[in-house]
């Protein structure tokens, strides 16, 4: 009986165990890879880094003034947030997922098949992602981040991330830089959806990325003026280097998610702020040339835009400024739209003008005014160029700024001074101009750098003339205004919410609290 048992139980192990293996053998698909070349992962990933911010973008706007509802009263637009609600949370989501682990296999399988440009191109993703990040919410989960093992994550300092987006970069330069091993243009490029392979721009992108982190210490006794203009220099030459992404206008993802088929901003006009910028309020009587394939009029043709939190306020329905598409509603399928605003238009990640008013402003604070001012006009004359190229993406109506039209502008004083009348307003506002519509996230930090309504110490006046901060803002903000955005709620309000505690993040005014970078 013994022996009979011991046999008995010997095959009953067997059996569990061949069941154990054939159950688990589900998850084996023979008619599909069970692993796959790293340039496969790139493709969603760099879509994501275009695509995600302009999901946020929806709200930040809001705190930017690029535009406001026609509603009133709305809380992003007060400078608040929406409670147990995951709106402002999408690049939360897209570096800890979208991201995620994919980043992390892309680049182990990159490095271990020697693609050292495809693991840089891993470098410049990683760095990107924490420093859009951390300039949204302050305090992110870095050293702890994608740890499988772990189901609560600790927060580190936003002094920790800035410095990590420099070694990051640093790696990425080194490995774009390599040209041994399997490093190969055309294995990159297969899906490489930005520069198709091309490492050298991808090398220009992270000198810019490196540039605009060492700008934003602007108010730190550490900032150096000389490394953010080298940065800047080893970065975009001209606008043929631009990051951007072409959306094919295939289906609902391959569509700008700024254009008027997904529909996400019929409600959304242009503030008075960006109109006065453009209008000739803020430059002395000077109308931007651009104002006109960048904005929309009103029914009555007029350029007005809307004070943020009093909607429509007393204007008749002739008077309401168009939305950004430069309808009073939905837009009918292919219709050509302006701007950043059609199905196909190419949205940025980074642009050579975004970089030269970042180069001005360093100069400008250097005391080096001649090298400020040039690239101050670089930055407008190829803003200029970047508004005609967009209105070109998908054959789109807005007539093209005549070479005429844009010598004017450049040639008038009010716009383009001398070395010595050259203030910070005219690089910071000429800066706003040239990101609005996409670049969100850069914009809010230069505001907030400044604190808002900071002033120009060479004239008194506000460095970003005319911007308003809200006088009805938020409940919550105690009578502060915003600086940064709460954490994603669904992963952190409800899964790490101890962790949070520990930096405050469930204080209600939270999101008033200003972030390390911004401080002296």
């Amino acid at each position: 009986m013994k022996k009979l048992y011991i046999t008995m139980l010997t095959a009953a192990v067997m059996l569990a165990g061949s069941g154990c293996k054939k159950y688990l053998d589900v998850n084996t698909n023979p008619n599909a890879p069970q692993t796959v070349t790293p340039n496969l992962y790139l493709s969603p990933m760099l879509h994501w880094m275009v695509t995600a911010p302009q999901y946020d973008a929806r709200f930040i706007n809001r705190y930017t003034q690029n535009m406001t509802l026609t509603t009133t009263n709305s809380s992003w637009d007060r400078m608040g947030y929406d409670p147990s609600s995951d709106n402002g949370g999408e690049l939360f989501r897209d570096v800890y997922w979208s991201f995620g682990q994919n980043l992390v296999d892309m680049m182990t399988k990159a490095e271990a098949e020697e693609r050292w440009d495809l693991l840089g191109v891993g470098y410049v993703l990683k760095a990107w992602g924490w420093q859009a990040l951390t300039d949204v919410h302050g305090e992110i989960i870095v050293k702890e981040a994608i740890d499988p093992t772990k189901n609560v994550f600790n927060y580190d300092t936003q002094e920790y991330t800035y410095e990590e987006v420099q070694r990051l970069l640093d790696l990425a330069i080194t490995n774009l830089q390599r040209t041994d091993g399997a490093v190969d243009a055309a294995f990159l490029g297969k899906t490489d959806i930005i520069y198709k392979g091309d490492r050298t721009k991808w090398l220009k992108f992270a000198y810019g990325l490196l540039a605009m982190n060492l700008n934003h210490y602007s108010n730190k006794a550490s900032y150096k003026p000389d490394e953010v203009i080298a940065a800047v220099d080893k970065a975009f030459e001209n606008n043929n280097d631009d990051a951007l992404l072409l959306y094919t206008g295939v289906s609902n993802d391959d569509r700008n998610f700024l254009g008027s088929t997904r529909a996400n901003f019929n409600t959304y006009r242009q503030t008075s702020f960006i109109v006065n910028l453009m209008n000739g309020t803020e430059f002395s009587g000077v109308v931007d040339p651009r104002m006109t394939r960048m904005l929309s009029p009103a029914p009555d043709g007029v350029y007005r835009g809307l004070e943020p939190t009093f909607g429509s306020g007393a204007l008749t329905a002739n008077q309401i400024p168009n939305n950004i598409y430069g309808y009073t509603g939905t837009v009918a399928v292919g219709t050509p739209v302006r701007y950043l605003f059609d199905d196909k238009s190419r949205v940025p990640a980074m642009t050579y003008s975004q970089l030269q008013f970042i180069k001005a402003e360093a100069a400008f604070k250097k005391g080096d005014r001649e090298t400020a001012l040039t690239a101050y006009r670089n930055g407008i004359s190829s803003h200029i160029d970047f508004v005609n190229a967009r209105n070109r993406d998908n054959n789109q109506t807005p007539t093209q700024i005549t070479t005429e039209e844009k010598n004017t502008f450049l040639a008038n004083p009010a716009i383009v001074p001398t070395a010595a009348n050259l203030t910070l307003s005219h690089i910071m506002e000429q800066k706003y101009i040239a990101q609005w519509g996409w670049g969100a996230l850069e914009q809010w930090m230069d505001l907030r750098r400044y604190h808002y309504t900071d002033a120009d110490p060479a004239t008194g006046q506000q460095v970003f003339g005319g911007f308003v901060i809200p006088v009805n803002l938020y409940p919550d903000n105690a009578n502060k205004p915003v600086y940064r955005i709460r954490p994603r709620y669904n992963s952190e309000y409800i899964w790490n919410r101890e962790s949070l505690d520990k930096i405050g993040g469930l204080a209600l005014d939270y999101h008033t609290k200003e972030m390390w970078i911004t401080q002296p």
